[in-house]
């Protein structure tokens, strides 16, 4: 459904007039992307399906009640999150589900490094096959950090709004999940597990993180960019985290809701629609 008005305009028509068609909208642009945080949270198609739909209905029903202090994103993400962890108490065990994530840069501005590029990096289907697995060996609070940052896109203070925690916990919980994820995949980014430290350097990884997250100031970027220049080793570990970040935006777009699962969700809809009409 193509309408141009924005998430901001839709939201105010449905409060204001209960727009049908307007809501419809509002829906169908977040639909994607609820699909993919909840089939890479609960790691299997089927609990993905009940997440998705189950979040729709809600969404539907308190729609006019939503009064924009946060996103629609981050209102959405919320509601997917809590039906999840429903999920996650139901079930004793997550079975792995393959999940595709699409090349897109999200950072810009970046410490420059001469490791693999994004296009190069997402190309390789044994790297994306140790991704999907690595984001499903992470315990769940670090994955989902690193969904809604690093592969959705949201804001650190968006992320603490669906997560309910403050941005310092966020940025602290997102340093640990992303070293976590990087070292998964260390064997296959540097042909080496966990790089042996060197005498008077840095853990790149963590500090790349904070770099990222503008934690560190301008003197600061400028010293260590001096050293991983002249740093083989932490150059490569700068590397390693860039190219395992790519990947989790890489893709991210392409993991669309299948027709069937669409078609059933629009169905509820309607048909909930319908009754209250």
């Amino acid at each position: 459904m193509d309408d141009s008005r924005s998430d901001s305009e839709l939201v105010a028509a449905v409060r204001e007039r209960g727009d049908q068609k307007a809501l419809d909208a509002l829906l169908e642009r977040h639909l994607h992307a609820i699909w993919r945080f909840g089939i890479k949270m609960c790691r299997n198609a089927e609990d993905a399906k009940d997440v998705l739909q189950d979040t729709m209905l809600a969404a539907a029903r308190t729609a006019r009640e939503f009064r924009g202090d946060s996103s629609v994103s981050t209102w959405l993400y919320t509601i997917a999150r809590s039906y999840c962890i429903k999920k996650r108490r139901r079930s004793k065990f997550a079975p792995d589900a393959h999940v595709e994530l699409e090349d897109a840069s999200m950072y810009g501005h970046e410490l420059t490094a001469s490791g693999p590029s994004p296009d190069d990096a997402a190309s390789s289907g044994e790297i994306a096959a140790a991704l999907e697995r690595a984001l499903g060996e992470l315990d769940v609070s670090q994955r989902e950090v690193i969904l809604l940052r690093d592969v959705e896109g949201l804001t650190a203070p968006e992320v603490g709004a669906v997560l309910g925690l403050g941005v310092e916990a966020v940025k602290s919980r997102l340093h640990r999940a992303r070293f976590a994820l990087r070292e998964k995949l260390a064997p296959l980014l540097d042909g080496s597990g966990a790089p042996e430290p060197v005498e008077g350097c840095p853990d790149m990884v963590p500090v790349f993180s904070q770099y990222l997250e503008g934690d560190i100031g301008p003197d600061e970027c400028a010293r260590m960019q001096r050293h991983v220049d002249a740093c083989p080793r932490c150059r490569g570990a700068c590397d390693a985290l860039k190219t395992t970040l790519s990947l989790c935006r890489a893709r991210a777009r392409r993991g669309v809701v299948p027709p069937a699962v669409q078609d059933l969700v629009r169905k509820a809809l309607r048909e909930m629609t319908a009754m209250r009409g």
